[in-house]
């Protein structure tokens, strides 16, 4: 018998239809993969099983009993725990306070006492965690077992994970998953919301594809595979966009050497970065979240100046320079907010220009017929969906993203700086961009790949560079790199600390 079947749920959200007649269900003891593009649906199922939305038809039954779940609240008396993207952990608390909050009892809190029972209850479920450290000083691993630790000790007999290894290092996802399968042995359901269809395929036993909001099967993992899991998804069989041939050395296109730059509150984030990609080169630059990224993206892309350092592109020095000085040196920039790239009140059409208004304007006054003309030869070269005059809002991510890679790639630049390119977009989207940043690369340009996407920067890059605290911890060829190389690097360990040989490369 299931412990928890979704029968027939439909939600809309105004002309939208989120969630289309779905039925999905869940065995005793089984991890279960809820899979599919971004928008399919995913998401929006779970929130109403968690009770975060209100489904407009359907029935959800526990234990073959119908329930009503309004609520959060209501979910967590039925046994249905959720651990969120974004965790709802208090920075300032510890562990055990945090584990602690919102549970009904005393007001009379014993810390000691509270602390062991949370040990006992990490030793039980096989969830290491410290119970007196503060949550503002834990990895964001230690955090996410945090969260699992916290909807269990409320007795929760399913879990449901939104994307739960986003944010990990590979260790941290071996550490995760094995935790879950101590815990599948135990009883415990667990629903995992996931696009990595590795993972899909090395943890869950069952899978069940989304997409545009409806139901396309539930299969086992034994009678299935990545490519048909794939073709299930998106409605093709071809998947997936990875670096064919090997380079050519053909000297540096951008230079950035003891690069030095402040981070929002002030404190530095880059401290000293340095290093050169060549004409016809992927450099990938990995990290985890939050370790100087964002900041490195800006500086190149003239909209952070940085506090120390040179940039130079095509030996021409660029240090402090300005997007608009940028833009004429040759650099194209895909920032890390494609929202920051737009402006959400103009066309497509507008925005296709914005950079480069001057050449499309004549005595102060904008030609209107030639921006047209603009933008309809690049939706239709870049498979934009959308018409000249729609307003950029109105457009998907993927989309958006398209509009951004025309207004920029259309130009020819010599480097391109690729900040996240594809979070957030899903997998037919993901596979377009990717292809048009080895056709960068395929045609001589120097492109600079910052991602938090391991998979990504393995399949792009011809180098890879780790990121941790603003610092590189080295750089290496992409076929000596490996998983676990990578991941150590991404903690703090340097290439020669791992592993001293003559392939590390600090040009």
């Amino acid at each position: 018998m299931p412990v928890i079947q979704m029968q027939g749920i439909v939600k809309r959200f105004a002309s939208l239809t989120a969630n289309n007649h779905i039925n999905f269900d869940l065995e005793q003891g089984e991890i279960h993969a809820l899979l599919g593009e971004n928008g399919a649906g995913k998401t929006t199922l779970m929130r109403i099983l968690y009770g975060l939305y209100h489904a407009d038809e359907g029935q959800i039954l526990v234990n073959n009993h119908p329930v009503t779940i309004r609520s959060p609240h209501d979910a967590i008396q039925n046994g249905i725990g959720m651990v969120t993207q974004h965790f709802t952990l208090v920075p300032t608390l510890t562990v055990a306070e945090n584990l602690t909050l919102g549970q009904a009892g005393s007001f009379i809190l014993n810390p000691l006492e509270i602390q062991r029972q949370v040990e006992k209850d990490s030793q039980r479920l096989g969830i290491p965690v410290k119970p007196a450290a503060l949550v503002r000083h834990l990895s964001v691993g230690e955090q996410q077992r945090v969260e699992v630790l916290k909807a269990l000790s409320r007795n929760a007999r399913v879990l449901i994970l939104d994307e739960p290894t986003a944010v990990l290092v590979p260790q941290e996802v071996e550490i995760l998953f094995d935790a879950l399968q101590r815990l599948r042995q135990e009883g415990l359901s667990v629903i995992f919301i996931s696009h990595k269809l590795p993972e899909v395929m090395t943890i869950c036993d069952r899978i069940t594809v989304l997409r545009d909001g409806a139901l396309v099967g539930t299969v086992a993992k034994s009678a299935t595979t990545a490519t048909e899991l794939a073709r299930m998804m998106v409605g093709r069989e071809n998947f997936g966009v990875a670096r064919q041939s090997e380079r050519q050395p053909a000297g540096p296109l951008l230079q950035v050497e003891a690069l030095q730059a402040q981070g929002s509150k002030g404190l530095p984030a880059l401290r000293g970065v340095g290093f050169m990609v060549e004409a016809g080169e992927i450099l990938g630059i990995a990290g985890v979240s939050g370790n100087g990224q964002t900041e490195l993206g800006r500086v190149l892309a003239g909209m952070l100046r940085p506090s120390g350092g040179h940039i130079r592109v095509d030996d021409k020095n660029l240090t402090g320079a300005g997007p608009a000085e940028l833009a004429q040196a040759g650099v194209g920039c895909i920032l890390e907010d494609r929202h920051a790239s737009l402006v959400d009140d103009m066309t497509v059409a507008e925005n296709l220009v914005l950079d480069q208004l001057d050449g499309f304007s004549r005595g102060g006054m904008l030609n209107r017929a030639r921006i047209l003309e603009n933008a309809r030869k690049w939706i239709a070269e870049y498979q934009i969906k959308a018409s000249p005059n729609d307003p950029i809002r109105q457009l998907s991510g993927g989309n958006m993203q398209k509009v951004i890679l025309a207004r920029n790639l259309s130009r020819t630049p010599k480097v391109v700086i690729a900040a996240q390119p594809t979070r957030g977009l899903d997998v037919g989207a993901t596979d377009y961009v990717r292809s048009k940043l080895l056709e960068q690369r395929a045609r001589g340009a120097a492109v600079l790949l910052i991602s938090e996407d391991l998979d990504e920067i393995m399949a792009l890059a011809d180098r890879i560079a780790v990121i941790y605290e603003g610092s590189l911890m080295g750089i290496l060829p992409a076929q000596a790199a490996t998983v676990e190389t990578l991941g150590l690097m991404m903690t703090g360990k340097t290439l020669e600390s791992i592993r001293p040989t003559p392939e590390a490369d600090h040009a």
